[in-house]
């Protein structure tokens, strides 16, 4: 298991019950292959650097989470298949390593 951030942007003109449902979808994707989150970081609404779809704002998403290298596959087939999320990134993390004098 490796560590990932994963960071989407999602449609501003979804109403926040389907935000809600889109988030939830995520998260299933997420544990359905193998992975958990350990921590969820909810923007809001930002401007965006650049028009996506004509399209000035969004929402944004920042999941720290934990799963297979082999999940990513699945998880960027699923994120760029939903019509409600404009963009996504998934890095992964190395884990900090203390420095010793």
């Amino acid at each position: 298991m490796r560590n990932y951030e994963l960071a989407y942007v999602v449609d501003p003109e979804v109403e926040d019950q389907s935000l809600t449902e889109i988030e939830e979808k995520v998260k299933g994707w997420i544990e359905a292959s193998g992975g958990a989150i350990s921590n969820v970081d909810r923007w809001g609404k930002r401007r965006l650097a650049y028009p996506i779809q004509k399209k000035n704002e969004g929402y944004y998403f920042i999941l720290q989470l934990e799963m297979p290298s082999t999940a990513n596959v699945e998880i960027e087939r699923e994120l760029r298949l939903n019509e409600h999320i404009l963009r996504y990134l998934i890095t992964a993390v190395e884990p900090a390593e203390d420095v010793a004098e």
